[in-house]
């Protein structure tokens, strides 16, 4: 059985190379994706198919990624937000824990560790 069967994954990035990469392995894990380039898109997007989990860049043109992990946690019910930078400071990482984002990983980040990542959290919130 593959990890991600059954769950919808929304993958933010202005990266083309990136995004190909993380769609390419979570659709390997038997996820549905999406995805959008920018963080206006990425809103509409969310609220149209409403995903499971959102891997999400913070850098973004159009709207930051912070706000749109804002905007992301008003759906109810809220999506699981990954959020990866390659912003190492600690305070933007305190930021996105205090709004409420799931797990903050660093680019590059490996593909194995990404899917851990997102399987592991969708799992645990099934059990609660």
């Amino acid at each position: 059985m593959k990890r991600l069967e059954g769950y919808t994954v929304l993958i933010v990035d202005d990266d083309q190379d990136i995004l190909e990469s993380f769609d390419l392995a979570m659709r390997a894990e038997g996820a549905t994706t999406v995805t959008a380039e920018d963080g206006t898109e990425a809103v509409s997007v969310a609220l149209k198919s409403q995903p499971d989990a959102v891997i999400l860049d913070m850098m973004l043109p159009k709207r930051s990624g912070f706000l749109v992990l804002e905007e992301l946690l008003s759906i109810e019910p809220p999506p699981i937000v990954v959020m990866v930078t390659a912003n190492e400071g600690k305070r933007h990482m305190a930021y996105a824990k205090t709004l409420g984002v799931a797990a903050y990983l660093i680019k590059p980040v490996s593909l194995d560790k990404l899917i851990n990542t997102v399987s592991c959290l969708l799992q645990e919130e099934e059990t609660l």
